[in-house]
């Protein structure tokens, strides 16, 4: 027993069929699907403000905490330069000190040039003389004085020199007697034989002071001793 196929679709169909598949995608795609409400759109805007925000935020931040830092800085240095200012004030009045010194110092040390000059001069001078009379009339002087004592007999005079050395010798000894004194304090006074010590003088005096007599209560008991021998 033989079966009949049964007959499929025709082609006609299937043509009509793939025909309306391809035209829906067409307005598909020439015309997309929106979402009915803006409620995505505006977050999705919010969002991307908020971002930019935070961006703009952190480097306003990091500008903020440079200037800050950099406040922080010139304070540090302002206190500096204060301190600066006040130890060159400090050290304009120390120089200016300081340089009054020098200037007094410089006109007390021409005053002293000027007179170690003059006295430089003076020694020149009495030099000059010394020797002119030395050379001259006390020489003539001098011969004719020693000739003069070797004529009677006497010794000649002490040279000049012997003279001037005598005398240094003279200060020299005052010099160191003076120093001496200075250093030990006065010089205690010798005490002579007449001069009595202190305690001697107490004692001659000690005597003088005793009552003369008889002592308190001496006669009463010589009368009561009597009494009793009769």
């Amino acid at each position: 027993m033989s079966q009949t196929p049964q007959a499929g679709p025709s082609t006609a169909s299937l043509v009509s069929g793939y025909g309306s598949t391809i035209r829906v995608a067409k307005e598909t795609y020439t015309n997309p699907l929106v979402a009915k409400g803006d409620d995505w759109t505006k977050s999705l805007v919010q969002l991307a403000k908020t971002a930019e925000l935070k961006k703009h935020a952190l480097t306003l931040q990091v500008h903020t905490a440079h200037i800050l830092s950099a406040h922080a800085s010139l304070d540090e240095k302002d206190k500096a330069l204060q301190d600066v200012k006040e130890q060159k004030n400090r050290l304009e009045s120390e120089r200016a000190r300081l340089l009054n010194c020098l200037r007094e110092v410089n006109e007390d040390r021409d005053k002293v040039d000027i007179l170690e000059a003059t006295i430089n001069k003076e020694c020149d001078d009495l030099r000059s003389r010394i020797q002119q009379i030395t050379e001259g009339d006390y020489n003539s002087a001098k011969s004719e004085v020693d000739r003069l004592r070797q004529e009677l007999g006497q010794e000649p005079m002490p040279s000049l020199q012997h003279m001037l050395e005598e005398k240094s010798a003279a200060y020299l000894r005052g010099r160191r007697l003076n120093a001496s004194t200075d250093v030990s304090g006065p010089i205690p006074k010798k005490r002579t034989a007449a001069t009595p010590r202190p305690e001697e003088t107490s004692a001659t005096e000690s005597p003088a002071k005793r009552p003369r007599g008889r002592p308190r209560g001496s006669k009463n008991k010589n009368k009561g001793s009597g009494g009793n021998d009769d």
